[in-house]
């Protein structure tokens, strides 16, 4: 039971499916995170297509006054919108993103000529290193490029051990719905646009 709750903690995943990951990993509460975590995202990805339209617009303001973020996370019912684990989720999102100041949600959404040129920043810094170790490095610093301005790919403020991605892949997973962070506006006083 110990194990169980210590899981649960963790995880915040119900007592069956942690009692089933504790038996298939033989006691072993790491191994049974990943479990977890793997199970949570077969089901993000069978939910992935279905109609997120229903949600919450979270406000932050941090600092005194002179951070501030905007975001529209949706879900599939007003259900799950006014459920407390669901609000609690958006409110960190909206930190997250005063703390790290992502400039776009998903890799994806950086042009295509922010990442060429990145690329070319990175490969002229490297040309002392052997061919074969250039790619590795670019693709390396590519990914830490892409941790640094996309929300998804950050570690999440309250576990670096996590991905915003992989919070958002447990959310599902423990809601049961579709949860789709859609859109996020930051603001800095005095910051030029």
């Amino acid at each position: 039971m110990d194990a169980i709750k210590k899981l649960r903690d963790k995880t915040s995943a119900g007592i069956v499916d942690c009692k089933k990951a504790l038996k298939e990993s033989g006691g072993d509460i790491d191994k049974a995170i990943e479990i977890l975590r793997k199970r949570g995202a077969v089901l993000a990805s069978k939910k992935a297509g279905r109609t997120a339209k229903e949600g919450r617009i979270e406000s932050y303001i941090h600092l005194g006054g002179k951070i501030g973020v905007l975001v529209e996370v949706n879900c599939e019912s007003d259900f799950v919108a006014r459920n407390d684990d669901f609000k609690a989720f958006v409110k960190d999102i909206a930190m997250q993103i005063a703390a790290s100041s992502p400039l776009y949600l998903k890799k994806e959404d950086v042009p295509a000529q922010a990442v060429k040129k990145e690329t070319e920043i990175i490969r002229a810094q490297l040309t002392d290193k052997p061919a074969a170790a250039i790619e590795k490095i670019t693709e390396g610093k590519l990914n830490k490029f892409f941790e640094d301005i996309c929300l998804l790919e950050q570690p999440f403020i309250k576990d670096a051990n996590l991905k915003v991605k992989d919070v958002l892949t447990s959310m599902i997973a423990k809601i049961g719905e579709n949860i789709v962070i859609k859109r996020f506006a930051r603001y800095l006083l005095g910051e030029e646009i």
